[in-house]
């Protein structure tokens, strides 16, 4: 019989979980541990996110999305960054049916924000992981930092809905929530009924996805106190080059 979903936060074998159920939920202290980073070299991250320009593609309307993005090749034997390759976002319709089907050009990430020593070494980490539990290497990586704000109201973090993202894995960390309420996170089988929501409220809370075996998404956020925000690091994982037009 087939194993329904499982909800493991702080598994000490988080490759193991992954493979067993499609997705893991790591805590704060075992993605650091995970990636050989301290708490301090973790919080100087986030300051990354207080420049982030308007997402300059929002279909729905909105003007709550801010974003960067990058594209990376690690080198696929130590899941180091070998070389940035400027290129645009693109997803097909079929796992995107709001924003695919275009190019999209973001801003590019800071170069002094992808030399910040914590978000290397967890990219390399993931690399690393991601390949174990993919038995090759997964060396093509989309760096997204987004940043949702309710300054007018709601804020979608995922418009789309629920979905694929058209990739091998997806890990979506948290960086920091502030003044919101909402925002829970759902994992569904991709074929099957199972499923779990829960909320990210911890920084550096991880979620690990086998983007094959399960779709995800993240309900809307309303103000809590005045306007605020949630931050998020979103990587995408492949290891057949970068997702591109055909």
């Amino acid at each position: 019989m087939r194993q329904p979903l499982q909800w493991t936060l702080g598994d000490a074998t988080p490759a193991a979980t992954l493979r067993d159920q499609g997705f893991v939920l790591l805590g704060r202290a075992r993605l650091l541990q995970l990636a050989g980073v301290d708490a301090p070299s973790f919080a100087a991250m986030a300051r990354w996110w207080d420049n982030l320009p308007p997402d300059p593609h929002l279909r729905d309307g909105g003007n709550y999305r801010s974003r960067r993005h990058a594209s990376l090749r690690l080198d696929p034997h130590n899941g180091a960054i070998a070389e940035q390759v400027h290129r645009p976002h693109w997803q097909p319709l079929d796992y995107n049916a709001l924003h695919g089907g275009f190019e999209r050009h973001f801003a590019a990430i800071e170069s002094a924000a992808l030399a910040e020593p914590a978000l290397p070494a967890i990219i390399s980490s993931l690399a690393r992981l991601f390949a174990e539990c993919a038995g090759r290497a997964v060396p093509f990586v989309e760096v997204h930092q987004f940043r949702i704000d309710t300054a007018e109201g709601i804020g979608r973090p995922t418009p789309e809905g629920a979905h694929r993202d058209g990739v091998d894995f997806v890990a979506v960390i948290l960086i920091q929530r502030s003044d919101v309420r909402g925002g829970e996170t759902r994992v569904f089988e991709a074929e099957g009924p199972a499923g779990l929501r829960f909320t990210m409220s911890e920084p550096g809370a991880a979620l690990l996805l086998d983007d094959a075996r399960v779709i995800h998404e993240t309900t809307p956020l309303q103000p809590d106190v005045g306007a605020g925000h949630r931050d998020t690091l979103v990587l995408t994982f492949r290891a057949d080059g970068f997702l591109d037009p055909p």
